[in-house]
């Protein structure tokens, strides 16, 4: 071990918080995103961090080096996320207030009505880490909100297995040791992990989203807000591919195939005065903040869109309710003008 390492390790294990702050500050953001991919909620990573960081303070003087400080940390954010995943209720289902306005019928009900957005400004040296030789994913696609979504219909144990093999690239027997498991156990739910991922992840004959801020990037969100903020219905559907999905986790709606997104856009849009839109990011994709443009002038948030691209065109649209505003930095109403 390092000697500052170990001088570090020494007072934190006296009572030093300062130290403590100085060995694990450095991972907490990577081991935030973790439990995000985990839980697929936003404010369950959020408290699973802080329990992670609660038990190794108070677990430090059983640390015995054999491991990497980080890798200690992740195996107790792992067990701390499974243990959420097996003994709390997910966030229910929510049923759509139409009081405004009726929606088209959907043409399923969802199941992970949990899952919420991640800002990408936490981002910031959380995926830019290095990761284990084994890892088969990058970074940014295994933060993007179609991966999360497929890992939550994993079981819990494979799932955790799947990010800690696949996502971080740990070696079998680290995952092993972390589990409280043997080799061939961690091998055999990796391989019954990634069949059941491949099932739910999208086809692999989509055409990737353009780079992050890339003018092919720019180009399709400048169209998606004109014809979003100016109620063009026509000049979306144009926007949107064949085989284009809306979903509105915590309501369990969700809406497959152009025709059924053009349905539910135009039903948003024609319902009232219009909407102006805030640009953020959000898993790494494009995001906005919608506010709904009223009479007196008032613009309240009703929620926060994430735009899914493949190419040229948007293959999905995932509207999360008001409350992930402030995730964001974004107000809950715009002044009037």
């Amino acid at each position: 071990m390092e000697p500052v390492r170990a001088d570090l390790i020494s007072r934190a294990r006296a009572g030093d918080s300062e130290a403590f702050r100085a060995l694990t500050d450095p991972h907490r953001r990577e081991l935030q995103v973790h439990c995000y991919r985990m839980l697929g909620s936003f404010q369950d990573a959020e408290d699973a961090l802080q329990d992670t960081m609660l038990a190794a303070w108070q677990g430090l003087a059983g640390f015995e080096a054999r491991a990497s400080i980080r890798t200690w940390l992740y195996r107790i954010a792992t067990n701390r996320c499974l243990s959420t995943l097996r003994s709390v209720g997910r966030r229910p289902a929510k049923a759509w207030d139409n009081s405004r306005l009726e929606l088209p019928e959907p043409s399923r009900l969802g199941e992970i009505t949990w899952l919420e957005p991640f800002p990408d400004a936490l981002l910031d040296r959380a995926i830019d880490v290095p990761v284990g030789p084994e890892a088969r994913y990058e970074q940014t696609e295994s933060i993007s909100m179609a991966f999360v979504t497929a890992l939550q219909v994993l079981p819990p144990r494979q799932l955790a297995v799947l990010i800690l093999r696949d996502v971080l690239g740990f070696r079998a027997n680290e995952v092993a040791e972390m589990l409280d498991s043997t080799v061939p156990s961690i091998t055999s739910a990796l391989n019954r992990a990634r069949v059941g991922l491949q099932q739910r992840l999208p086809i692999a004959e989509h055409r990737p989203a353009p780079a992050p801020g890339s003018p092919a990037e720019d180009a399709i969100v400048e169209k998606f807000v004109r014809a979003y903020e100016s109620g063009d219905i026509e000049a979306l559907v144009t926007l949107l591919t064949d085989d284009a999905f809306s979903t509105m986790p915590p309501i369990p709606l969700e809406y497959h195939v152009r025709d059924a997104v053009a349905r539910l856009c135009a039903a948003i849009l024609r319902a009232g005065p219009g909407f102006d839109l805030v640009p953020t990011r959000a898993n790494g994709q494009p995001a906005f903040g919608a506010y709904l443009r009223s009479a007196s002038g008032n613009r309240p948030g009703t929620g926060l869109l994430l735009l899914t691209l493949s190419d040229d065109q948007i293959r999905g649209i995932t509207r999360f309710d008001s409350s992930a505003l402030p995730w964001f930095g974004l107000p809950p109403s715009l002044p009037s003008r």
